[in-house]
Parts: C-alpha cells; structure tokens; sequence
C-alpha cells in the first residue's frame, strides 16, 4: 500500500514542488502552457501579493511515498467576508493526478483549515481572488488557455463532483474573430452617436497616468459592484494594476469612452503573453527574458484578451449603454487589428450576464470555453 500524506507547504523545497507540480500533470498535454516561474513566486509571496493585505492562506502539498501527487490552497477574504456575510472561505491552484483519494485527501486538507476559522462554506477554485484566475475549466480542453485564464484536465470535474462539490455558477470565455467587421448595423450605430458630439473615445494617457488608473477602477467597481461575489480593488492591487498599463501595454490597449464629458465605459485588453511564453518552459533566463521582451516589443500578437471591460450601471441595458461599449470594444478592435491581431477573447462572462452575453454575440463573439466555480457547505 502507498502512503499518501497531504502536507502543509512551509518549506522552500515543498514550495518549488508545489509549484513544479503542474509541469508532471500536463507533461503530455500540448494545450498546456508553463507560468513563469518568477511571477509564480511573487504570487505566493504574501509580502509582495497585495491580496493577502486583506486575507490569509494556506497552501498544501500531497506526497505520496515522498513523491508530489496533488496541490491545493485554502484562504479567505476578509474583504469578502465583511461585504456578504456569508461565511464563506475557499480553495485554489488545484492540481493533482487521476486518483480520487488523492483530490479527496487535498480537499479534505483545505476544509480543515477553513473549518477552523469558523467558517462554513467553501468555493473555488479562486487563485486567489476573484480578480485573478478563477474557475475550473470545464469545456473547451482543445485550446490553450489565454494570459490570466486557465487549463485543466477533463477528470477535474469528476474527481469534484465525487467527493460532494456541486456547481455554484459557470463564467464563460468568448472567442472573436478578428478578420470579421463589425456587423453594418452597429457600425451606423456608431457612426451616428460619434456625429452628435457628445460621444468621445480615447486611449490611456500614461503621462496622466494616476487620473486615468483612477478612472478605469471608478467605472470598473461601478460596473460590476453588482456582479456576483464581487470585491472592489484594494489600492495596492489598482496599483499593481497600473504597473502593468506602464510597463507592459501600450496606451491603445486601453479605451476610455466618455458621454457629455464624462468617464462612462471602458476597456483594458492585454496581448496572450501565453502564447509569447509557450516556448520559455516558465524560465526567463539565461535569455527567455530578452525573447520575452523582443516579442512583447516587435512582433504581431496573434491574439489578445479582454480582462476588464464596463460601463456605469446607469447606462446600462440602455440604447446609449449598447453604444459606449461597443465604442470602447471597436476602438481596441481596430488598434489589434491593425497590428495583425487574429483573435480575441472575453473572459470571463458570469453565464448569467444576459446583457452583455447578447451584446458581445452582436459583434460575433462566440462561447468557446466554460469555467466553473464549485461549492460545499463545511456544517
């Protein structure tokens, strides 16, 4: 008989296994695509993560006869625990191999942990938050995943379900083509609020840059602050956030749209820095950073995501709501497509969104992969 032991991580060795672990799992799977390692290690670090500011974890190792079998994480949000009320804590970065007793000894692991502060509720996975990767992949295993989105393998869902997980909602990944225009219909659309001159869209302005950072979060926690299990952005994360615009993107990556002067929809997209670090096996050196950096710089993205995409609930499910974000959406549309972008993904969409679900199949954006977030009660 094997011995299977499921192990705190306090060690740097059980950390790199931690962390090591995905490499095994996916070996064999082509659609599969390394993290980079030194952003993986920042993510962990609970000194340099600003969501740890507001919450606590713990991550686990499975061993078996010494060997890493299974990861997990369990935390909780304080942030979350203060708006809702609900009791509820959860686990992420699951990953293990095709046993059941292994991802029954993991989840058993992280509702332990959460059963002793006092809460009584888990979902997941969340890696960490809901504003980072979320969702176990539940559809669509043909494609590789896009930056900030992730992979799993098809038995995930069964081990989950087996061991008495059951769905608490789905979020979905729409994919667009690029070579397609705009339908002629919203096209006239636009053309049409664009004359009347209150309608006006620009890019971010990194020299202004604080006011327009401070705008993008304004209209995003508007947006969504109704959206299911929802939790503003703290100011280290809109931080972290802007290091990004600074650093990575160019300032035609994020559209501003404004009605009568003011702020009222917007857009942030990022390149598939995926696909940009397919053949880097998470390392940066000796020379993946230079590789990194020329690609990033010099060469076509075939394709991109959108992260962050709103406008302010007052507008919405309006005729003039339709049209400030499909102003934003064509207007980041026609930066990438102009740099030979091919593809584009939305994601995530909370499946029961209907309104922007409808809006984004308006432009010919088709649902292509599903994420589900599970639930147990730990009473």
């Amino acid at each position: 008989m094997s011995a299977l032991a499921v192990v705190p991580v306090h060690t740097p060795q059980h950390l790199s296994a931690f962390l090591d672990l995905p490499k095994r799992i996916y070996a064999d799977d082509p659609n599969w695509i390394a993290p980079l390692d030194i952003e993986r290690r920042m993510h962990f670090d609970m000194k340099k993560n600003p969501f740890f500011a507001h919450a606590e974890g713990q991550l686990f190792l499975a061993l078996e006869n010494g060997e890493p079998v299974g990861r997990i994480s369990a935390h909780l949000d304080r942030l979350h625990l203060a708006r809702y009320s609900d009791h509820t804590g959860n686990f992420g970065f699951l990953e293990a191999v095709d046993r059941e007793a292994v991802f029954s000894a993991l989840l058993a692991a992280a509702e332990r942990w959460l059963t002793a502060k006092d809460l009584k509720r888990v979902q997941g996975p969340f890696n960490f938050s809901i504003n980072d990767e979320c969702g176990l992949l539940v559809d669509g295993f043909h494609t590789p995943p896009v930056v900030m989105m992730g992979h799993a393998r098809p038995y995930y869902r069964d081990h989950l379900t087996a061991v008495g997980y059951a769905k608490a909602k789905d979020l979905l990944a729409y994919r667009l083509d690029m070579r397609k225009p705009i339908p002629r219909s919203l096209a006239t659309m636009l053309a049409k609020a664009g004359n009347s001159g209150k309608l006006s869209v620009r890019p971010l302005s990194k020299r202004n840059l604080a006011r327009d950072l401070k705008i993008i979060v304004d209209v995003f926690n508007d947006a969504w602050s109704q959206n299911w299990n929802f939790v503003p952005m703290t100011e280290a994360e809109v931080a972290n956030l802007g290091n990004v615009l600074r650093f990575l993107l160019d300032e035609e990556h994020v559209a501003i749209a404004s009605y009568d002067g003011e702020p009222a929809a917007m857009i942030v997209t990022f390149p598939d820095f995926n696909l940009m670090c397919r053949d880097l096996h998470g390392k940066l050196l000796p020379f993946g950073w230079a590789k990194l950096l020329w690609r990033l710089k010099f060469t076509r993205h075939e394709a991109f995501r959108v992260p962050l995409l709103g406008v302010r609930r007052k507008y919405r499910g309006s005729p003039l709501g339709t049209i400030l974000i499909l102003s934003v959406v064509e207007a980041a549309n026609r930066f990438h497509r102009a740099r030979g972008t091919m593809s584009c993904e939305f994601s995530w969409i909370l499946e029961d969104n209907l309104p922007m679900r409808r809006l984004i199949e308006a432009v010919g954006a088709e649902p292509y992969k599903t994420y589900r977030i599970y639930e147990k009660s730990l009473a």
